[in-house]
């Protein structure tokens, strides 16, 4: 089983993450977490196939871990041009 952590968050000022990631580090670590996140899901599928519901639904679940993680690291970008644009 892989382990999940959380995202870091940033603190922008002036359009600029203070420490952690900047917005090419939170870009790639999204990125990161989609890859995981189809692994996962074509595991579940090939275990959806094979009748095993419950490691099918388990592999689903590591995939929407890794989706809203990578949605934690959309937001900060998102933020991140927000506040540069002002």
């Amino acid at each position: 089983m892989s382990t999940v952590t959380s995202p870091v968050k940033n603190a922008p000022v002036n359009g600029t993450a203070t420490t952690g990631h900047n917005g090419t580090e939170n870009l790639k670590t999204a990125a990161k977490h989609h890859e995981e996140a189809a692994k996962h899901l074509h595991e579940a599928a090939k275990h959806h196939e094979a009748g095993a519901v419950e490691k099918a639904a388990a592999s689903t679940l590591k995939a929407n871990g890794h989706l809203c993680i990578a949605s934690d690291h959309h937001d900060e970008v998102a933020k991140n041009h927000a506040i540069a644009s002002k």
